[in-house]
């Protein structure tokens, strides 16, 4: 199966080490996977800050280098995955580019979450060295948007010794929200504060998501405070298992 990998700008900027994961996990559930060249932003921070305009000139770029191939394109965020899918046709409706729209549509068909391609293909076993007690965050837009509740938990299940423990505030907001955090930060900083709070009440080894938008906002808040927490991203879970190594 091909795959073309849109690398998305937080993991190509900030957490390489985790779109490199990602590739390793692809390819072990039988994907060949291709970074298209030209790819950059979604355009989703533009769109939410009400620039449109801005907004899809990003947008239109990173179009064009995916609806290169035919290929499947995944995406390492539940964030951008929606962005494509949900909001891409809208965004060059209003923006008076209908044919953007429409191809905009077709790719988006074509457009799958990195967990919802993962819980669909085979992988080789996956086995941590030493027990890993993991609790999971569902990202808002993955959990509301493209409702991946189930896939993300069930991909950590399969891999032994990593044991994920229920947590009350699993599927509330971290509060990032992208620009949400710089346009109200004291709103974003208590919601983060408080699901770091209820988080105490499992002592994880690891808080893992499949968006590492969220998981930059809950580790500097942690950090900031002074409870230090390990954060993962599901690829680095499943590449840790399937490498015999901690995660």
């Amino acid at each position: 199966m091909r795959v073309s990998l849109l690398v998305t700008c937080l993991i190509d900027l900030f957490e390489p080490d985790t779109g490199a994961d990602v590739v390793k996990v692809l390819r072990a559930a039988g994907c060949d996977v291709q970074c298209p060249e030209g790819q950059t932003c979604c355009g989703q921070p533009a769109w939410n800050a009400g620039f449109a305009d801005e907004a899809a000139k990003v947008a239109r770029t990173t179009l064009e280098a995916l609806e290169a191939t035919d290929d499947t394109v995944v995406v390492p965020a539940g964030s951008c995955a929606t962005m494509i899918r949900v909001f891409w046709p809208e965004l060059f409706e209003v923006t008076g580019d209908h044919d953007a729209a429409e191809r905009a549509r077709a790719l988006g068909a074509r457009t799958r979450e990195l967990t919802e391609l993962l819980s669909e293909r085979d992988l080789p076993p996956m086995r941590l060295p030493e027990g890993c007690t993991v609790a999971y965050h569902h990202s808002c837009h993955l959990l509301r948007e493209l409702h991946g509740h189930d896939q993300p938990l069930a991909l950590l299940d399969r891999v032994e010794g990593c044991n994920r423990v229920d947590w009350t505030a699993s599927e509330r907001c971290c509060g990032f929200g992208g620009l949400f955090s710089m346009k109200l930060p004291e709103v974003s900083v208590t919601m983060a504060d408080d699901k770091l709070t209820s988080l105490e009440e499992q002592h994880p080894d690891v808080l893992v998501s499949a968006d590492s938008s969220c998981l930059m906002h809950l580790r500097g808040r942690a950090a900031h405070e002074g409870k230090p927490i390990q954060t993962r991203h599901v690829a680095q879970v499943l590449a840790a298992g399937l490498e015999g190594r901690a995660p």
